[in-house]
């Protein structure tokens, strides 16, 4: 290992690599960590890239996976993406080539499983890494049907493609295997490892947790909007193929193995057009495309892994933002009448469904019904699965378990997008001021509220990485871990805060719909029969 101040060189198991100083740090960009799944290793599981002797430019963000153009990528500021099936690559920030063994952070980029990039502006880790002393890993994975096919049930190519409908999270299981292997030569301690994402990124953090061939990758772990409740089951997912099949226009899934990119990109875009249609009523739109629970790799739920221990030994810090949905329900409209048939779909019975209005209209008494909408499937698709995940894992790891609310509201819009999902990130990585940020805060980056909440924010994330715990000395109370009892939760927004139990009724609501089901027994008569379970509605996102 050696470097330049202009031209920083580092090795890593495949071959030697030239990155550049960049925003104040050092910068890898484009670095393979495993060989393009392309010809015979399409749909594979991620196997090592060739190596190569010279020493390779890595000043530049390599292609991402194949996904269609999305309003999200605007969004967060991404320029024209490049797209290939060669799209197995990450990118590593550091202050420096050292033996310092820092604290390592690895984001995995959220998008709904089917689009979205390690190397989007917002993600930008220079400040953890220059504030924070932190080494940042950014990675690309395989998206869509590429990266979430079942092809191992009967509408597919049966058991040699068992784990399909994982390749994407295999490839996040690739990245961070090269981290264990590589990221001391950038600084970085293989010791101390923090995952975190947002979105399908948290979702994704909520799997790995589950997960028994990522055990001991990581150390730590944060999710941000999205817990371990995003999974089919294989016979689910068999349906989802042939449904995929049919949009592709036949019957032989053998086809999928040389068929273009484009043409596979094409029917996953049709076939997710045409599984969102009249899901929550036209709220939201299903997921096809998530990690599968194949028997194999991932032997059962996530969930049900966490809550036997699996992750015993990993530090947890989880949590939403207060309103989610609004940013999916954009221009959208919902009437007394929408309000009451949506929560009917929901809880699938006529009584329960005036509970669960009545619970929510309860804590708002001047919310419209589109406002109530927005909240219940802010709780149902976001909060509920992670208090889950957050009560499976405190079981077993009770002095390093901590949650978080971002309530700070958008000025954008007239205001309209609320505390709304992804919210958080450009304040999470203190990016205030990256492209897209302005227009989706409503507030000019050198706003000093926005600035100081970014930095009591990312410090809290800073410290976790560090030491497990958030706690700093730019909070203005002490965190406190969560528990069962006190459910204590750390507010970010106008102020910041400690909030004992916040949306206590409508949590008890869920919580009860799903236990009385779960066990057969007759609920309650304030709690509706029948509700919905986390994983039955999901929202592509950011």
């Amino acid at each position: 290992m050696s470097s330049t101040p202009s031209t920083p060189v580092a090795t890593t198991t495949s071959g030697p690599i030239a990155g550049r100083v960049h925003h104040g740090v050092i910068q890898f960009a484009g670095v393979p960590f495993a060989a393009a799944p392309v010809g015979a290793l399409r749909f594979r599981p991620p196997v090592a890239p060739e190596p190569w002797s010279a020493t390779r430019a890595a000043t530049a963000f390599g292609p991402v996976s194949w996904q269609a153009k999305g309003s999200m990528a605007g969004l967060l500021g991404s320029a024209e993406l490049h797209v290939d099936e060669d799209c197995l690559s990450l990118n590593v920030q550091t202050p420096a080539l050292d033996d310092a063994g820092r604290p390592v952070m690895v984001w995995i980029h959220g998008g709904g499983f089917d689009s979205g990039s390690g190397s989007t502006p917002w993600y930008d880790g220079a400040s953890f890494a220059a504030r924070g002393d932190v080494v940042v890993v950014s990675i690309n994975y395989r998206l869509g049907a590429l990266g979430f096919l079942h092809l191992g049930g009967p509408s597919g190519l049966g058991a040699e493609y068992a784990s399909s409908g994982l390749s994407g999270t295999l490839d996040q299981v690739a990245a961070l295997q090269w981290v264990r292997d590589n990221i001391a030569a950038f600084g970085g301690d293989p010791g101390n490892v923090t995952i975190f994402g947002e979105s399908a990124g948290a979702m994704s953090v909520g799997t790995l947790l589950g997960l028994p061939a990522a055990r001991g990758l990581f150390h730590k772990a944060i999710a941000q909007s999205g817990a371990a409740s995003n999974l089919h089951t294989a016979a689910r997912a068999d349906e989802l193929t042939a449904a995929f099949l049919d949009a592709f226009g036949t019957t032989d899934a053998e086809v999928l193995l040389t068929a273009e990119a484009q043409a596979i990109l094409d029917a996953q875009v049709a076939m997710s057009a045409a599984a969102g249609r009249g899901v929550a009523g036209g709220s939201g739109t299903v997921l096809p495309f998530q990690p599968v629970v194949d028997g194999v790799e991932l032997p059962v739920a996530p969930l049900e892994a966490v809550a036997a221990g699996l992750s015993a030994h990993v530090s947890l810090l989880i949590g939403t933002t207060a309103d989610e949905w609004n940013l999916f329900s954009i221009g959208s409209t919902t009437d007394d009448q929408q309000l009451r048939q949506r929560a009917e779909r929901l809880v699938a019975d006529p009584a329960g469904a005036e509970a669960l209005i009545a619970t929510y209209r309860a804590g708002r008494p001047e919310a419209t019904p589109h406002e109530l909408l927005n909240a219940v499937f802010t709780d149902v698709v976001f909060r509920m699965p992670v208090l889950q995940l957050l009560e499976a894992q405190v079981a077993h790891q009770p002095h390093h378990t901590f949650q978080y609310l971002f309530d700070w509201r958008s000025r954008a819009f007239g205001g309209v997008l609320g505390s709304c999902h992804a919210l958080e990130i450009p304040f999470v990585f203190n990016s205030i001021g990256a492209a897209g940020t302005e227009m989706f805060l409503g507030e000019a980056p050198d706003n000093a509220e926005v600035a100081d909440l970014a930095l009591t924010m990312h410090d809290a994330w800073t410290a976790f990485a560090h030491t497990g715990d958030p706690n700093h000395a730019g909070l203005p109370a002490a965190w406190p871990t969560f528990d069962t009892g006190r459910r204590a939760v750390m507010g970010f927004g106008e102020s910041v805060r400690v909030v004992d139990d916040p949306a206590a009724a409508e949590r008890r609501f869920w919580q009860g719909t799903w236990a009385a089901r779960a066990d057969g027994a007759e609920p309650a008569d304030d709690v509706a029969p029948g509700a919905l379970d986390p994983s039955d509605v999901v929202v592509a996102g950011g």
